[in-house]
């Protein structure tokens, strides 16, 4: 992973520093909380619904040991003893006290963390594949990428007030496991006739307004990314509306003005750009690469595998869900799962955090990642280690045997902390998981995606979901839409409403409902919930949803 150089180090002291200021300032009422806003935004800063909430970025969703021992340091000395893991691969500390954020930051500059830009009308944390580095179907890892990117924008002054929030995610596979096309920018490593470049792709987003995004280059070459995606931003930073919040989004401004005219504006903003890039982008990205070397993979027999695959039906329910194949024979790529029954989606205590951070350096080559999904990734562990790994995990409730199934649900903070929230995510989420525990039917159910939001931001990204929850205030009364047939893959799509929402103790027998249609229909068990609804459409949902609507026509 990336290390800090000197530069790095002075630059985040300072910034750290400024801030230090700027509090002092806001306690002693020299500032008032409007001038403090957008000061605090720019340092991950939000007042939520019942105290400060800090957000710290994650790069591209990596971290080593002894981060995640930090993370949990600042859990139990500042804040409750846990963290929110986030869409955007960042952690979220609910509680801390406005007095103590600047001693938050500092330690967390300890091990190269920080809070910057992961909020405000800027660019935000780069994400990108949890498999990166790891998956055996990608190009190359597409880290190296992300950290560029990272710190090209970070205290870009041209971007530090764009007309709204902007997003990159960044894969190196042709499976899209970081949502690619759900985002402002999305990039993909490719190649082509023997060379390496990038497919870039503009003008995707979720919120109130779901567009997929568009490829305005199918191919562009790897020295150019700089250049082309500071082009693409300076265009919507000039054309991007900012009378209106609600159409401020790259993804508006593609469409108000197409997406011929906007390639046509940042193609030839490019041609201006491209000349000041000398090369030292490229001098430095082949820099960046040297920290993401692989790490020195050993060859062992996998006999404690397979024994414990055979012998223990626990194990081997765990290692179906939550093991995906690794680049490199005998090796795995293990799925942590942050959705146990009953638990709010995301959460981590600071006793999870240490034991994580343990079995990273004793098991996993000292490499951890958070993805989108709100899970945790230990992305080089050994076959023969597994059996050893799954029993610690259990000691700590953290052997859920649930990646990719029902219970395994993304879910906003929603109106339990967010003050944009217009209704409750995380008890519905832990309703839907219970219910399917008890009824013992996730694993039948196979593959499924649920996705809930508490308000139209679309933070949990519902309209993706194979099954997509909307929570909505309704005259003062929470009220749940349902969206089906979303898809946040490289076949992304937007799901699409069945009709009428439910209220809060109504949506939890809505989704069982849809869920025994499906299991009454599909063609076999291979045929996943998603390749049924492609197959039937929504209309035997819908029948089993309104059953008076059906029964009326």
């Amino acid at each position: 992973m990336y290390r800090y150089n000197d530069f790095d180090a002075a630059f985040l002291a300072d910034r750290n520093s400024q801030f230090r200021q700027q509090v002092a300032r806001r306690i002693d009422g020299s500032l008032t909380e409007d001038e403090f806003k957008p000061l605090r935004l720019m340092n991950g800063l939000y007042l939520q619904l019942h105290a400060y909430m800090l957000r710290v970025a994650i790069p591209y969703g990596t971290l080593g040991a002894a981060q995640m021992r930090q993370l949990a340091h600042v859990a139990d000395k500042w804040d409750k003893g846990y963290g929110h893991f986030t869409t955007r691969q960042n952690i979220q500390y609910n509680w801390p006290k406005l007095p103590d954020v600047p001693d938050i930051l500092d330690s967390l500059a300890e091990v190269q963390l920080h809070a910057i830009q992961t909020s405000g009308n800027t660019i935000r944390n780069v994400t990108a594949d949890h498999f990166a580095g790891a998956a055996a179907d990608e190009v190359a890892d597409p880290r190296p990428v992300a950290e560029l990117l990272r710190q090209w924008s970070t205290d870009h002054p041209e971007f530090q007030f764009l007309p709204r929030k902007f997003k990159f995610a960044v894969t190196g596979s042709e499976t899209d496991r970081a949502v690619i096309r759900a985002h402002d920018i999305g990039i993909q490593l490719v190649e082509k006739d023997g060379k390496r470049g990038y497919r870039v792709l503009v003008g995707g987003g979720l919120g109130r307004t779901p567009v997929i995004g568009k490829v305005i280059r199918d191919f562009l070459p790897e020295e150019d990314l700089l250049p082309y995606s500071e082009a693409i931003v300076s265009t919507y930073n000039v054309l991007g509306r900012r009378d209106n919040k609600y159409k401020a989004r790259i993804k508006i401004t593609v469409n108000e003005n197409g997406l011929d005219t906007y390639r046509e504006l940042t193609e030839k903003r490019f041609a201006e750009l491209k000349p000041l890039f000398s090369g030292v982008d490229q001098e430095m990205l082949e820099g960046i690469r040297a920290h993401f070397a692989p790490p020195a993979f050993r060859n062992a027999p996998t006999d404690a595998y397979e024994a414990a695959r055979a012998a223990d039906p626990v194990f081997r329910a765990w290692a179906d869900t939550n093991l995906s194949e690794h680049k490199a024979e005998g090796y795995a790529i293990v799925s942590i799962s942050l959705k146990k029954h009953g638990e709010t989606p995301g959460d981590a205590t600071s006793a999870q955090m240490r034991a994580i951070a343990d079995l990273a350096e004793q098991y996993g080559h000292d490499d951890i990642r958070i993805s989108h999904e709100q899970n945790v990734i230990l992305p080089h562990v050994h076959k023969s280690d597994l059996p050893a790994l799954h029993a610690e995990l259990k000691k700590h409730d953290l052997a859920t045997a649930n990646i990719g199934l029902v219970s395994d649900i993304i879910a906003c903070p929603g109106m339990d902390y967010c003050a944009l929230a217009t209704a409750r995510s995380i008890p519905v989420a832990q309703q839907i998981a219970e219910r399917f525990d008890a009824l013992k039917l996730e694993h039948e159910i196979g593959p499924l995606k649920i996705k809930i939001s508490g308000c139209i931001n679309a933070c949990g990204h519902h309209h993706v979901g194979h099954i997509g929850i909307l929570g909505l205030d309704r005259a003062g009364v929470e009220n749940y839409q349902i969206t089906l047939g979303g898809d946040g893959s490289e076949d992304a799509t937007i799901g699409q409403r069945t009709g009428p929402g439910f209220a809060y103790d109504e949506i939890t027998d809505a989704i069982e409902s849809i869920l025994k249609t499906y299991l009454g229909l599909r063609e076999s068990e291979e045929e996943t919930f998603l390749d049924a609804y492609k197959r039937v459409g929504a209309a035997p949902f819908k029948a089993a949803l309104y059953p008076e609507k059906a029964n009326a026509a």
